[in-house]
């Protein structure tokens, strides 16, 4: 094992130093946020922490990064109150990282990245229209982390839209159908495909009994 203090970790090149914790905590989703501005510019942003806040309601966060004059993200989500979610597949990868670049407030990533946006009725926000698995989520509110001037953005999840046949009988969603990818760190990208599906958990369930016993 290699053993990295605070001090080392310190002392460490910046990128060097913010490769490694980006990629601490695995694979994670790597999806596009997308919105559109009250002058009608839509803006797309690859986000890697977007996470699960509950079913019922139907709710989820994200951290947007300390606000700066390429936050066209927040900026929109605060004077709209609305955003959609686009999980990324193998042939958007490529595009999709390239919308992190700083473009300019009157260019759209869309158009700039050659991604197709799709608008929904009623939504005032586009979808990517080659996502596979999508949604539009409606702002809620902003917790305010002082200890690194982040965001914590929650929202609920207002509509689904999912590619026929990758959705499981009992709602499972197989990503590896949709051709879903997965990121660590800030460029490094993944398949996503099944592993294992194993039963709802109990303590006196059979799977676990045989899985300590051939331990």
């Amino acid at each position: 094992m290699i053993y990295i203090d605070k001090k080392a970790l310190d002392n460490f090149d910046r990128f060097h130093r913010g490769n490694l914790i980006n990629c601490l905590t695995g694979t994670k989703p790597a999806l596009l946020i997308a919105t559109r501005s009250r002058e009608g510019l839509n803006n797309l942003a690859l986000f890697s922490n977007v996470f699960h806040l509950g079913a019922d309601p139907a709710m989820i966060g994200f951290v947007q990064r300390p606000l700066t004059s390429y936050s066209h993200t927040y900026k929109n989500i605060i004077e709209t109150g609305w955003f959609t979610v686009n999980h990324i597949n193998v042939s958007l990868a490529a595009r999709a990282h390239h919308t992190s670049a700083k473009f300019p407030d009157n260019v759209s990533e869309f158009s700039a990245c050659g991604i197709e946006e799709e608008m929904v009725e009623p939504f005032p926000v586009p979808f990517v229209k080659d996502s596979a698995v999508r949604f539009a989520a409606r702002f809620l509110r902003e917790i305010f982390i002082d200890e690194n001037n982040t965001r914590l953005i929650l929202a609920s999840i207002d509509s689904i839209q999912i590619k026929e046949g990758v959705v499981e009988n009992d709602g499972n969603i197989d990503f590896s159908r949709g051709g879903t990818v997965a990121v660590a760190g800030l460029e490094k990208y993944y398949n996503v495909l099944p592993l294992a599906k194993f039963d709802y958990a109990k303590p006196n369930n059979n799977t676990l009994a045989d899985l300590i016993g051939n331990k």
